[in-house]
């Protein structure tokens, strides 16, 4: 193979390397200052590559932060998802399972995922001011799909006669919120063990008083 056939795959190789580099490094800005604050030259500076690049890329700002967090949201809910997969799939005690999904699932923010959530409070908190597609793209590829994942869940438990759901999509809502630990009034404060496991179980336990057979 000559010089001549191999060139044209660097190019390729170091437009791909730019690109995830760009998004990372929005990731980062985008969850640390939110949509409105944050500027091209700030990403720029965080991913190591010009603003021009960036442009060439991705258009425009919007169009940036649609592709980070519909990127950043799909990684999140494929690990959230595994989590849902591993702890119901085989239930035996219902209440017993389902408080050890509770866990697993509101378990501090792994590493990995820190950013992203860092990135959704972003958004929850100036929603007015982000594109709707960038939105309508983070629940579709994020909550949205997780909620449909325990939904079917909850449906083939009902399909077993161990729930009573007529509604799997809004019963798996209010399994979610009610083994939600966030509480606005600590300010960011993490939960304590403790706290996270009187939340999940006290939320399980209200959600079979309404969906036990």
């Amino acid at each position: 193979m000559t010089r001549g056939d191999t060139a044209p795959t660097r190019p390729r190789g170091g437009l791909a390397d730019k690109r995830r580099a760009i998004l990372a490094g929005a990731l980062t800005v985008f969850a640390r200052d939110g949509y409105t604050r944050t500027s091209l030259d700030a990403i720029s500076a965080a991913a190591g590559v010009s603003t021009r690049t960036i442009y060439n890329h991705f258009t425009d700002k919007a169009r940036l932060f649609q592709a980070v967090i519909q990127e950043s949201a799909t990684r999140a809910a494929d690990a959230q998802i595994a989590i849902i997969d591993r702890h119901l799939t085989k239930v035996v005690d219902l209440e017993a399972d389902l408080v050890e999904f509770g866990l697993a699932f509101t378990a501090p923010t792994a590493a990995e995922h820190a950013e992203h959530f860092a990135l959704v409070h972003q958004i929850n908190a100036e929603a007015g001011h982000i594109p709707q597609p960038a939105i309508d793209a983070w629940q579709e590829t994020g909550p949205l799909r997780v909620r449909r994942a325990l939904a079917a869940h909850l449906g083939r438990l009902t399909e077993r006669g161990l729930l009573e759901v007529a509604d799997p999509d809004r019963a798996a809502v209010h399994l979610l919120l009610l083994i939600s630990v966030a509480d606005p009034s600590y300010r960011g404060a993490v939960p304590t063990r403790e706290a996270i496991s009187e939340t999940v179980a006290a939320g399980v336990r209200v959600f079979l008083r309404g969906y036990l057979r």
